[in-house]
């Protein structure tokens, strides 16, 4: 890409070092490594049981297994860029296109993370407050079309968002405030006016974010509600666990996104962006798998009934 001077100079950016000491940076690097390597591992994992245990071929886990992909993916789109600028010290360049390719998959496979949650509520207020329609309410046609449907609606956000903000002028090469390319830090590296870029930002965090986190506040209202209602104490904490782990996720991602992009752009701080960036592309995806693994007995089971058969042949 050429700059919007007429210069013809090829644009890069670098992402600002965590630290300028070379110890600090190492160490930083060993835990991102760490980090990524647990999430994918987990994720990954969770994937394959899911798959291969037909016991676990309900909408349940099925949603499960999609998360689980999105988060390898949405995870993979951030790290391996980081590692290389971390173990750099920030020197590693990175074009305008490539910049705008790995925001594009941020925002996309972000979406769809926090789209497929409010799904995953759904299922849970249908699997407890109407357990004899629940075969029938969530068929595997209704669950491939949720499933597609936050793909879809993420694509969609996420491409509209990055042309827009990739026609704006960027006039040099400049610093990204950023371990990775983030949708403010880069917009404000731009030579022109941005209050409308800004706007619609906000309107589609309020889209993926907002519409999302009330649907599930709403879906646990009444699984809350159902679940006081069951007599027996082992049917309340059996309902309950396979809503928990559900719950916990959704506090990790929404939590660390809304400190970001649902606060007014004026109070943005670029050194409390990038911490609490590490919670929701580093630490949420490596703890996500331990969640469900450690709150879910069945899945739980097929993950130790699998380590075995591994461990004995």
């Amino acid at each position: 890409m050429e700059d919007e001077n007429g210069t013809g100079t090829m644009i890069h950016f670098h992402f600002r070092p965590f630290s300028k000491l070379p110890e600090v940076q190492t160490l930083i690097f060993v835990a991102f490594l760490i980090m990524y390597l647990v999430s994918v591992s987990g994720n990954i994992s969770i994937l394959l049981i899911v798959w291969t245990h037909r016991s676990l071929h309900t909408p349940m886990y099925f949603f499960l297994a999609n998360l689980a992909a999105l988060e390898t993916c949405y995870s993979s789109a951030i790290a391996p860029l980081t590692l290389a600028s971390t173990l750099s010290a920030g020197r590693t360049l990175v074009s305008l296109a490539g910049c705008g390719a790995q925001m594009f998959f941020f925002i996309f496979l972000g979406s769809a993370d926090c789209i497929l949650l409010a799904v995953m509520a759904y299922d849970r207020f249908v699997a407890i407050c109407h357990p004899l329609r629940y075969s029938l309410m969530m068929s595997w046609r209704l669950c491939a079309r949720l499933a597609l449907g936050s793909l879809v609606l993420g694509f969609i956000l996420a491409m509209q968002l990055t042309v827009l903000i990739f026609r704006l002028p960027f006039c040099s090469s400049k610093e990204i405030g950023m371990f990775y390319c983030d949708v403010l830090p880069v917009m404000r590296l731009a030579c022109a006016d941005t209050r409308v870029h800004e706007a619609t930002l906000f309107v589609v965090s309020v889209t993926v974010l907002t519409l999302p986190f009330l649907l599930i506040t709403l879906s646990y209202v009444f699984i809350s509600a159902a679940i006081l209602k069951i007599r027996s104490a082992e049917g309340r904490h059996k309902a309950f666990s396979t809503c928990s782990s559900h719950m916990t996720v959704v506090l990790l991602q929404y939590g660390g996104t809304s400190l970001i992009y649902l606060c007014p752009s004026s109070s943005y701080s670029p050194e409390r962006a990038q911490v609490v960036s590490v919670v929701y592309t580093f630490i949420t995806p490596m703890l996500n798998p331990l969640i469900y693994s450690m709150r879910n007995r069945e899945l739980k089971h097929a993950l130790k009934r699998a380590a075995m058969r591994f461990l004995s042949s």
